[in-house]
């Protein structure tokens, strides 16, 4: 049956974001004296959205409520202000968009990336793009692997679960993709390594956007 919606995850599927991320926690870490991290370091940080990212980056003594509640909107003012210094898309990324966008393809983003930070790079990376929902970490909306997101994207757009393919670089991505009963792709050149992929049930796995075009 063929594929009427492609949502994607940002981090590590659609954009390189770790340069970012890393330099951002690293300069709100430095600010307090605290140990600062490499970036595949960060990889393992990042996926499960900001609260955790600090969380992980915070030596285990001080992951107090008040200190990742304190380090967590410093992180969001420098990062949201240096958001795109290092981040670009993955090769072969915007042709892919371009591609699903000439074939009438529905797009849809999906992050556990904060609200703000997730339309803000969708703005800068892909303008003129028409995506049906971007969608990251809000209030009172669970993050991934929840499928609420993915759950709230299929109610907006009426697209049938069987025509729905959704695309990640982590095992949360094919978590989220099962709960919500639609298609995984898990891509490998994101920030986590193909066995996490395999390992979370993967349906396709893929090492070049172009693959995917293959699943539609």
């Amino acid at each position: 049956m063929k594929t009427q919606l492609v949502i994607f995850d940002l981090d590590g599927t659609l954009l390189n974001t770790i340069g970012d991320l890393a330099v951002a926690c690293n300069a709100v870490l430095a600010l307090r004296g605290l140990p600062e991290h490499t970036y595949a370091e960060y990889c393992h940080f990042v996926g499960n959205g900001i609260m955790r990212l600090v969380e992980r980056a915070l030596p285990e003594e001080l992951r107090t409520a008040e200190n990742v509640a304190a380090v967590r909107a410093d992180f969001v003012k420098y990062y949201t202000e240096h958001i795109d210094i290092h981040t670009k898309p993955y090769e072969g990324i915007p042709e892919l968009i371009a591609e699903l966008v000439r074939r009438g393809v529905s797009l849809a983003v999906a992050s556990n990336k904060f609200q703000a930070g997730t339309e803000k790079l969708i703005r800068l990376f892909f303008p003129g793009v028409e995506f049906a929902a971007v969608f990251g970490q809000r209030p009172d909306v669970p993050l991934k692997p929840s499928p609420a997101v993915v759950e709230e994207i299929l109610t907006l757009t009426g697209v049938a679960k069987e025509r729905v393919l959704y695309v990640g670089d982590s095992g949360v991505d094919i978590e989220t993709a099962a709960a919500a009963g639609v298609r995984s792709a898990g891509v490998t050149w994101g920030f986590r390594d193909r066995g996490e992929l395999v390992a979370a049930g993967a349906r396709h796995i893929v090492d070049k956007p172009a693959e995917l075009l293959e699943l539609l």
